[in-house]
């Protein structure tokens, strides 16, 4: 961990994907207040509008550029459709891949948590819910939406580092690294 916090120290724009529930908003948003970034929530800031309402493809899109053409960013979401834009830009990429029952784990006590309410990485309008189908999303992701990363990953430029995190202990050390050169 102590040399992908070195890569960390020295980022300027990061970008935060993986399952959710496996901690990405909870670590960008850390790395954000440590590293001194602007925090984009794809969830909030890009997909989703009052009343999880989803906002049009192409403006989403747009959004998403736009973001990306900044020079100092955290972005924490997916949409491997739209990763290229990202990948194109970052310095860094994290990829939360924890084992399954992390994410699950996550997904439902961040429901516990926030049932009802609007969690800060969520559009205004969303409140926190869990349906069968996200559930069935966290539950496929490794199956149904991680060989998407991979061929993203694999399009990036070869410069690219990628850190995985597998595991919450992973993130606490990654800070903890972190800390000892940016205090």
């Amino acid at each position: 961990m102590k040399d992908a916090a070195s890569r960390l120290a020295r980022s300027r724009r990061i970008m935060v994907a993986g399952c959710s529930g496996s901690g990405k908003s909870t670590l960008s948003q850390a790395l954000c207040s440590r590293l001194d970034l602007t925090y984009i929530s794809m969830d909030r800031d890009v997909f989703w509008m009052p009343g999880w309402q989803l906002r049009p493809r192409e403006e989403a899109t747009q959004r998403i550029a736009a973001y990306a053409a900044r020079e100092r960013w955290i972005i924490d979401g997916n949409s491997p459709r739209t990763m290229g834009l990202r990948l194109a830009r970052a310095d860094l990429v994290i990829w939360m891949r924890p084992p399954r029952h992390v994410s699950v784990y996550g997904i439902l006590s961040r429901w516990l948590k926030h049932r009802g309410t609007v969690r800060p990485e969520m559009a205004e309008g969303c409140p926190e819910k869990i349906d069968w189908d996200f559930f069935k999303y966290v539950w496929n992701f490794e199956k149904n939406e991680v060989p998407q990363f991979l061929e993203q990953f694999e399009k990036a430029r070869d410069d690219l580092p990628i850190i995985v995190v597998t595991s919450r202990k992973q993130s606490v050390d990654l800070l903890s690294e972190l800390a000892k050169i940016r205090p």
